[in-house]
């Protein structure tokens, strides 16, 4: 049972990748909670409407599905008045990447792609897609699905090693320090 089933809650997991949901399987033995993992896509939830108060999304559907399909899913899904919470690469760090040169996918201190317009984003030699919109055109697909924000956190790295930040190899902690890496956006669907 999960900390927060004992409250009432009854959580649930969805991911497209069974190498993930096997993850999660062994997660919840290692750690002694048990809830459903459904293989599934959040551009198309397996799930009735107004089945959820609370929706969480760290990276996985955030970015690896079409916000314009996912963020509609999930408002779907929530009852009236229940939140959603996720977290995806910073605005910054995306346009800092490299989008031809594999040699040199860090991230520095230079524009290296457009901010207007920016989508889909593609990386060179693989064949991952992802998905990020500017701080604008989130902030309207968020609230034309009838949520209304309540915060946007750019995150700082804590500490200055030298090394890459803990998640993302691709962007050194220095530069996390002076600019966000990543954010979390957290959005209360609109009652009625």
């Amino acid at each position: 049972m999960s900390p927060r089933a004992r409250w009432g809650a009854r959580p649930v997991g969805i991911d497209n990748s069974p190498r993930q949901l096997e993850t999660a399987s062994r997660m919840q033995e290692r750690f002694g909670i048990a809830f459903p993992l459904h293989l599934g896509n959040a551009e198309a939830l397996p799930f009735p409407d107004s089945s959820f108060d609370l929706a969480i999304g760290e990276y996985g559907a955030s970015i690896r599905c079409d916000p314009y399909q996912w963020i509609f899913e999930a408002a779907s899904v929530l009852r009236p008045g229940g939140r959603l919470v996720f977290l995806v690469n910073g605005v910054l760090a995306m346009l800092c990447t490299s989008p031809e040169d594999t040699e040199d996918i860090l991230v520095n201190a230079c524009f290296r792609r457009p901010y207007f317009g920016k989508h889909r984003f593609e990386w060179p030699n693989d064949d991952s897609v992802e998905f990020h919109l500017g701080h604008g055109d989130m902030i309207r697909l968020v609230r034309a699905n009838g949520f209304e924000i309540e915060n946007l956190i750019e995150l700082q790295s804590p500490v200055e090693t030298g090394q890459a930040t803990p998640l993302i190899a691709y962007i050194p902690d220095a530069w996390a320090r002076q600019w966000p890496a990543e954010k979390i956006l957290g959005a209360r669907q609109r009652s009625g």
